[in-house]
């Protein structure tokens, strides 16, 4: 008995003398989670931040989504495995890009499946849902939303947003092609413009893939990538406008390469402080030491806007971000 006390006591001193060695961690660093993720999804509900990113892998291999929560920007944990194509039966590959947005209680996780090239193949944009933001996440509609091809966008890389009204759209699109459409409350199907449209296209000069929308001092500020998803060009812009279904025409470029820090840093989604003019930019990229185009990491950085209301170049970095807690 007196051994074990003397080794339970010395265990407890080392533990003690291991943590005051161990410097606290005061910035996220970048990438700010172990893995090779990309197309993040970063949202706030209540005190936590989450980001919901696409495993980074082989086509064949992008069959689940796992997800992260934080309550200061600082410290992740990982929850494995919150949406499989085992709850999707029509998902059979290259699972994408999630989007979230909680309403009534419950989480709506969108993503899109499969990289369909046609109308008559397979896949496109689908809705699963929880009643926790780390799931488990069941298949919604049993099919996809969106599973055709409008106005030449292919159906990937779903943004939803909540104008000043309450009213949902959906904002997606791949192959240079963005659609805007509105949400039927309960999300289940597309409800049309008050001209009888169901898509519109609003897509500006550069577009390529992941669109993101915000507002800020009541205008929309429109985001997206450009470039090749695999090169060190891919690059974020955006443009600015007076109404959700724009036009929005192209002010700049707002994150890219460094080349002394990494390449490809591109399809981002941004978070705001809630009642604070603070903005954060949750991006991908690939370390200078990677040639695989599927080897991307999750990384994040302060998005600072100038006294016009233009957003400043992003400068990515190494260091990330300080600690910000969620009052």
């Amino acid at each position: 008995m007196k051994r074990l006390l003397i080794l339970s006591l010395f265990t407890v001193l080392c533990l003690q003398y291991t943590q005051a060695q161990t410097p606290k961690k005061t910035t996220s660093g970048n990438p700010i989670f172990e893995g090779w993720y990309a197309d993040p999804e970063a949202t706030i509900f209540g005190k936590q931040y989450w980001v919901y990113p696409t495993y980074s892998d082989k086509y064949e291999k992008q069959v689940h989504f796992d997800a992260f929560s934080s309550s200061d920007l600082i410290t992740w944990k990982k929850h494995d495995n919150v949406l499989d194509s085992a709850n999707v039966k029509w998902a059979k590959r290259a699972m994408w890009a999630p989007a979230i947005v909680a309403k009534g209680g419950k989480y709506y996780l969108f993503f899109g499946a499969n990289d369909i090239q046609n109308d008559q193949a397979i896949g496109g944009i689908g809705i699963a849902v929880a009643d926790k933001p780390e799931g488990p996440f069941k298949d919604y509609l049993g099919k996809p939303l969106i599973d055709k091809f409008y106005n030449g966008a292919q159906p990937i890389d779903q943004f939803v947003f909540k104008d000043k009204d309450g009213q949902y759209y959906i904002i997606y699109g791949g192959w240079g092609h963005c659609n805007i459409a509105k949400l039927k409350s309960d999300f289940t199907a597309i409800v049309p413009f008050a001209d009888g449209t169901l898509f519109r296209s609003i897509t500006p000069n550069g577009y390529v893939e992941g669109p993101v929308m915000f507002i800020r001092n009541g205008k929309y500020y429109f985001m997206w990538s450009e470039g090749g998803w695999t090169g060190p060009d891919y690059r974020v812009a955006y443009a600015i406008a007076d109404n959700i279904t724009g036009p929005f025409k192209r002010i700049g470029t707002v994150l890219k390469q460094d080349a002394a820090v990494a390449t490809g840093a591109g399809h981002h989604s941004v978070i705001k402080v809630p009642g604070k003019d603070e903005y954060y930019i949750v991006y991908h990229r690939r370390p200078l030491t990677e040639t695989d185009g599927n080897h991307r990491v999750t990384c994040i950085d302060k998005m600072i806007f100038d006294a016009k209301g233009f957003i400043k170049p992003v400068k990515i970095t190494n260091v990330g971000v300080t600690a910000r807690k969620l009052k």
